[in-house]
């Protein structure tokens, strides 16, 4: 009797760590209020250091501050699993524990020294990569537990968001389905990380955006400008770390002008910029909606019958001060390497997944315009 009772625990212990691996790994996201940086939290190695890295996504691997980390489990890391790279000197490997979840055994992170914490949200001790590389967190851990490489980001305003790698759960998608909509995840021949080998695309998020449109009009900007050249320069990217989305100057001119402008005929009062902005309102003269201020919408259009990304209400301006209100995109300047690099405050309470097996964004437009949002679902 005591044996069968035994080999039912036993059966009943594989099919909870079964269904764990198959559920991926689901992480918690907070914004940093005052870098308005976005972190999780994880523990690392058989002490269980607890660690608060920020999110980026398009950083090739994951590193954290190693200043006193002692473990019985790391162990250097000499090759990339899958393709047999030498991976360079600095790489080690152990197990990374998220809160009642599968542990991702051996997992391959860089150790820096506290120094290089500098620029990062305070009590922030790393970083998680999410780009498109083999030591990704999404990648190791689709390896690991023989998932599909996909994982979401949905970005809170205020509470929980969550990091959801190997697909969001059927409740989340049960909810939010029929707001999705997909483009293709494109790649840019030209890596845009800060060293490379002569060759290498680049491992960041790229969607073909094909035109902006401010309150239903399209800007006069030449089409060349989204489009990526040879040398890899243009295009737009999705980017974790920039604050707010930077547009080239030739596109930010006329984005500034068109909203101010749809602005005015909404009563929405100009008032002087306030740095690092340059269209600015009056507060008072802005109503307000459960999505935000009631504002002009700016939409990414992109391939395909009416398919575009609205950033509206909240995802559009940004509450410098009790008293003014401004157009929450920066110019970028004459000569950036990607023409707009979409920044985290229009990804706050906005669903992405990234399906890598596809090649594919689905995106939602914010979710507060639904009675929805990030920290809700």
């Amino acid at each position: 009797m005591a044996s069968s009772h035994c080999a039912i625990l036993f059966f009943l212990a594989i099919l909870i760590s079964a269904s764990n691996a198959q559920n991926g790994l689901i992480l918690p996201i907070r914004r940093d209020a005052k870098t308005s940086q976005f972190y999780t939290t994880v523990e690392l190695g058989s002490n269980r250091a607890a660690l608060t890295p920020i999110i980026d996504l398009g950083a090739q691997f994951s590193w954290f501050q190693c200043d006193n980390y002692v473990s019985s489990t790391y162990s250097l890391s000499h090759v990339i699993h899958g393709n047999g790279v030498l991976i360079s000197e600095g790489f080690g490997e152990d197990t990374l524990y998220a809160k009642n979840q599968q542990p991702v055994p051996e997992y391959i992170f860089s150790c820096m020294e506290s120094r290089f914490m500098e620029g990062l949200a305070s009590g922030a001790n790393g970083l998680v990569g999410l780009a498109r590389t083999e030591i990704s967190l999404h990648k190791q851990v689709a390896n690991k537990f023989n998932l599909p490489d996909r994982f979401s980001i949905c970005f809170p305003s205020s509470g929980l968001g969550k990091l959801s790698i190997g697909g969001p759960s059927s409740s989340t998608l049960s909810t939010i389905s029929k707001l999705l909509k997909a483009t293709p995840l494109i790649v840019n021949p030209v890596s845009t990380a800060p060293a490379f080998t002569v060759g290498d695309p680049s491992d960041e998020y790229f969607i073909d955006v094909k035109s902006i449109r401010v309150g239903g009009e399209t800007l006069p900007v030449k089409n060349s400008y989204f489009s990526i050249d040879k040398d890899g320069v243009g295009g737009t990217k999705i980017s974790t770390i920039q604050n707010f989305t930077a547009v080239h100057n030739s596109i930010y001119k006329p984005l500034a002008r068109a909203f101010t402008k749809a602005a005015a005929d909404m009563k929405i009062r100009s008032v002087a910029a306030v740095e690092p902005f340059r269209a600015c309102f009056s507060s008072d003269s802005i109503s307000r909606t459960p999505a935000g201020p009631s504002v002009p919408t700016v939409d990414l259009v992109l391939p395909g019958n009416d398919i575009y990304w609205r950033i509206s209400g909240a995802n559009a301006v940004v509450e410098v001060n009790q008293r003014t209100t401004c157009l929450a995109f920066v110019d970028g300047g004459s000569s950036p390497r990607t023409s707009v690099v979409i920044g985290a405050h229009q990804l706050e309470d906005n669903f992405l997944e990234f399906d890598l097996v596809s090649s594919q964004l689905k995106f939602s437009s914010s979710l507060l315009v639904q009675n929805q949002s990030c920290s809700r679902l």
